[in-house]
């Protein structure tokens, strides 16, 4: 499966123009009866300022030498948040080119000594949704992520195809919206990655629910926010967790999770650190057998 920045860029415009009626956006309902949901092309047009011909092309996906004045008026228009502007631009930039294997550095030591460091549940992740390295509280609260293929150590993969990984997160709908949401975003900014296309093509395969997801064109940025996990030996968590991104490394973020001090959860994630390593083997054998 390959992902085609004009494709995406044509489906994604007339996704965020669907989802507004003329209400949201203060204008009279008059003329012929709408056989869709959502706003006409010329309205949209008329909202951003430019002509039908104009909005036309670039919903075909001629996105190409778009300036970033008429790209923040269509961005206004469409009440398009932080993430799904950004996805806009990435793919109005988006240039064919060339593609090489890309070549994966080794984390920096320091990297790694730093999520040793941390007290909480920690990981490093990249692009594609993809984990790079974890602390010891991460695989209490995950499982151990070194018993699985380089490959598996993958977010999407583990959410739509792993059903363990499914029962850990009270809410897994949301989880998995989220992250066909982050892979979104990644695709309109690396489009020419073959092992991201081939992660798409897998799930598309493999999952209804994924393909339904893909199919919203709902794009997220990693940043904050909770989660309630189900933890085999100790229960229902409550979890805020923290996304910071790499200054150095772009591509790279460091996600943290933690309990509020004083409540039920923060005492089961101190229990998962006395058990260590024990916690996250009595764990997989729990899941395993649930």
């Amino acid at each position: 499966m390959t992902v085609d920045p004009r494709t995406e860029l044509s489906d994604f415009l007339r996704s965020r123009r669907a989802r507004l009626s003329p209400d949201d956006v203060g204008l009279p309902q008059y003329g012929r009866t709408r056989r869709v949901p959502g706003l006409r092309r010329e309205e949209l047009a008329q909202l951003a300022g430019v002509s039908v011909a104009y909005y036309t092309r670039l919903e075909q996906g001629n996105g190409h030498n778009v300036s970033a004045e008429v790209l923040d008026s269509i961005a206004r228009a469409l009440r398009l948040n932080d993430a799904e502007r950004e996805h806009l631009n990435n793919l109005t930039r988006s240039k064919p080119h060339k593609k090489k294997k890309e070549q994966r550095s080794p984390l920096r030591p320091a990297l790694r000594h730093l999520l040793d460091g941390i007290a909480v549940p920690a990981y490093i992740g990249g692009r594609r949704c993809d984990i790079l390295a974890w602390n010891p509280m991460a695989a209490a609260l995950f499982g151990d992520w070194g018993e699985l293929a380089p490959r598996d150590r993958n977010w999407a993969r583990m959410i739509f195809l792993r059903p363990e990984c499914q029962n850990l997160f009270v809410n897994w709908e949301t989880k998995a919206a989220d992250v066909v949401a982050f892979l979104r975003l990644d695709a309109g900014c690396c489009s020419d990655d073959p092992e991201l296309a081939a992660l798409i093509g897998e799930l598309s395969l493999r999952s209804e629910l994924f393909r339904q997801l893909w199919a919203a064109h709902e794009v997220k940025e990693k940043s904050f926010g909770t989660k309630l996990v189900r933890h085999p030996l100790v229960g229902e968590m409550t979890l805020s967790y923290e996304t910071l991104r790499m200054p150095s490394e772009p591509s790279l973020f460091l996600t943290t999770y933690h309990a509020e001090p004083g409540t039920q959860s923060a005492e089961a994630l101190q229990l998962l650190a006395s058990w260590g390593k024990d916690a996250s083997r009595a764990g997989a054998s729990a899941r395993t057998q649930a």
